[in-house]
């Protein structure tokens, strides 16, 4: 298919489908671990810290292979790397269910999430290769409902697996569904669009010299610790509180209804209400998530946090998205990827500074934090948002 065939017509319903299951599936095996980190502690006879920890290296690392994957995909090209790399991570992720310690644990997670991480940015790039700026954030929101639904299904079917059947069945089955998903890829046409460069690192050179893009990356910073710190440690807390591990993956996997109804109404507005707008209005959402489950992690509270994460997460975070594919267009992958990296660089440094304080049970004071700072993300957000011109930001690579 041509490219102006494309840029008239947008991805066809099979195309959607794919990316979103692309996505699904990278996010089912990322919030697989957050509501069975106090199960697999017991099992494995480990301080719930070094499972944390465990969990930080996998977001840590999975946000800094987001740049590398970002110039492999312009060498290999986009749908070959992320065949590879989905039948990579299948192996990785299914080798952390024979973990006998808290350190292959965390070995086998790191080396999942450095191979996942591949994943969702493809896809980012792939519909901003693919599809008109006027209609990508439509297009970025469908993706969202992707990942909503992996996180539903994670934090619901997470905690359930985990106290009913162990915590390992749980990685094997998100191998087993990246293995089929690699498969599935190769009837995904590849993107008219191709970029090459002079230099190997030139597109994150392109990346670093925008001041719009700089921004871009330090608001996904921010917005990693508190958005997916906070998601991260919630099941904890609502265990803490005294409810099962079931019922806090429950409550955790309203989270992932709410992204999904609020990105059908983000999707409509997007054409109608200013990105700097939805970006103010997530950032309110995420600081009244972080104060409710600051005064109680009991369950009922706890289901309104989830809830306005996400439309926090639905309202901002898709609007930061759709701006990192736009900021610098000829390094596009790069942008993307070095978003991503900041993103869940962000949430692997809250985890590993909350660890400790979650080991103690002090959530409220983990919550405030996080509401405090939220309220700066919110307002540079909006702020740097309203003020920036795609005319501004165009860097030749």
């Amino acid at each position: 298919m041509s490219e102006a065939v494309l840029q008239r017509s947008g991805l066809d319903r099979r195309a959607i489908r794919l990316l979103q299951l692309t996505a699904l599936v990278s996010t089912l095996d990322r919030f697989a671990m957050p509501p069975m980190l106090v199960a697999i502690s017991r099992d494995l006879g480990a301080p719930l810290s070094a499972i944390v920890a465990a969990a930080g290296a996998y977001f840590l690392v999975y946000g800094l292979m987001q740049p590398v994957w970002g110039i492999v995909s312009d060498l290999l090209g986009l749908v070959r790397t992320l065949r590879v790399t989905l039948l990579l991570a299948a192996l990785a992720t299914t080798s952390a269910a024979f973990a006998s310690s808290a350190l292959t644990l965390g070995v086998s997670r790191a080396l999942a999430g450095a191979c996942f991480a591949a994943a969702i940015p493809g896809t980012l790039v792939y519909v901003g290769d693919t599809v008109p700026s006027h209609r990508r954030q439509r297009n970025i929101t469908d993706l969202m409902v992707g990942v909503a639904l992996g996180t539903a299904l994670a934090a619901a079917g997470a905690g359930i697996v985990a106290e009913h059947v162990g915590w390992r069945a749980a990685f094997i089955v998100t191998g087993s569904a990246a293995a089929v998903l690699a498969m599935s890829l190769g009837r995904l046409a590849a993107p008219p669009v191709t970029r090459q460069h002079r230099h190997l690192v030139a597109p994150l050179a392109a990346v670093f010299r925008s001041g719009p893009a700089r921004l871009v990356l330090g608001l996904a910073l921010v917005e990693g610790a508190v958005l997916l710190g906070v998601l991260t440690l919630l099941p904890s807390a609502v265990e803490s509180a005294g409810a099962s591990s079931s019922l806090a993956g429950a409550v955790t996997a309203c989270y992932g209804v709410a992204v999904v109804g609020a990105a059908w109404v983000v999707g409509r507005w997007s054409r109608r209400v200013r990105p700097s707008t939805l970006i103010a209005a997530g950032a309110c959402a995420a600081v009244a998530a972080c104060l409710l489950v600051a005064a109680s992690a009991a369950p009922p509270v706890a289901v309104g946090s989830s809830v306005l994460l996400g439309v926090a997460w639905a309202s901002m975070h898709s609007s930061l998205q759709t701006w990192a594919t736009e900021v610098v267009p000829a390094a596009r992958a790069g942008a993307v990827a070095m978003f991503a990296a900041s993103l869940f660089a962000g949430s692997a440094l809250g985890s590993i500074l909350a660890g400790g304080l979650a080991e103690e049970g002090r959530y409220r004071l983990i919550f405030t934090v996080a509401a405090a700072a939220a309220v700066p993300l919110g307002v540079a957000g909006a702020l740097g948002r309203a003020r920036w011109r795609e005319a501004d930001s165009e860097v030749r690579v």
